[in-house]
């Protein structure tokens, strides 16, 4: 008979270890699952504001001009690894890295972005906000299966943002899900996006908050917080999976990483 996958061990991150700190540490996940040294995991953390940047804007004319903007608005520039175009986060988004090791590789890639899109949206419809998973016409870093709202107006926003790198025997999959306050998110990658010549509508940027549906006895739609969020992802994937907390610590321990006591690492209000 087959043997029931092993438990996925969720971790949260209480503090940033700096915005490519963090970045880094997804790539060292990914390199412990690789060689055995790390079973399936999934990190939850709140980042510092950030741009990530993907390799295709990296090689642009304006690049540079590009970083800079992001820098003007208090957000730290980096390329990433894996997705697509720029995209931003700051304290008001959860990031999750998810590693498995194994798997089927590239084949497995996009029926990943539709399980984990779907996962999401109803994780995000459970703690009470309108959530979808298509694209939406002139989104910034698009893709196939955006997770996305529909505020009160009727306007679609992006809410949540999926990106993958797959490596010979094991798989990390990225998310951004942007719950409050998406003004300084609009504003950042509207200079990004200018500068590096790439047409996109603002107005597609929200976050979770901004599409809210549940409501309190008086009618009031109740608040979405990070930290309601953070749970109903964990009870969604608790209901698809055996899960296991596990301490920061032990996994930094498990990828050969000090970062767990690193002097730089900021706590994220």
């Amino acid at each position: 008979m087959p043997q029931d996958p092993p438990p996925l061990a969720v971790v949260r991150q209480g503090a940033s270890l700096g915005a490519a700190g963090d970045l880094d540490f997804a790539l060292a996940m990914l390199a412990a699952a690789r060689a055995g040294g790390l079973g399936p995991t999934l990190r939850l953390y709140r980042p510092l504001p950030t741009v990530a940047l993907g390799q295709r804007d990296a090689r642009l004319p304006g690049f540079d001009a590009a970083a800079e903007a992001c820098r003007a608005q208090g957000f730290e520039p980096l390329v990433r690894k894996a997705g697509g175009r720029a995209a931003a986060y700051h304290h008001g988004c959860l990031i999750l890295d998810h590693v498995e090791p194994g798997g089927d590789g590239v084949a497995g890639s996009r029926p990943r972005f539709a399980a984990f899109g779907e996962l999401y949206a109803s994780a995000l419809r459970a703690a009470g906000v309108d959530a979808a998973v298509g694209e939406i016409p002139g989104e910034y870093c698009p893709g196939e299966f955006t997770v996305h709202g529909t505020t009160g107006t009727g306007r679609k926003i992006k809410l949540v943002g999926t990106a993958q790198r797959v490596v010979n025997g094991a798989w990390l999959f990225s998310s951004v899900v942007v719950v409050q306050d998406a003004a300084p998110l609009r504003r950042v990658l509207s200079h990004c996006y200018s500068a590096l010549g790439l047409e996109w509508n603002p107005e597609t940027a929200g976050a979770a908050e901004d599409a809210t549906v549940t409501a309190d006895a008086a009618g009031t739609p109740e608040a979405v917080s990070v930290e309601s969020v953070a749970a109903a992802l964990i009870d969604a994937y608790a209901a698809a999976r055996s899960v296991a907390s596990v301490s920061f610590g032990t996994l930094a321990a498990s990828v050969g990483s000090r970062s767990a006591t690193v002097p730089n690492a900021v706590p994220v209000q």
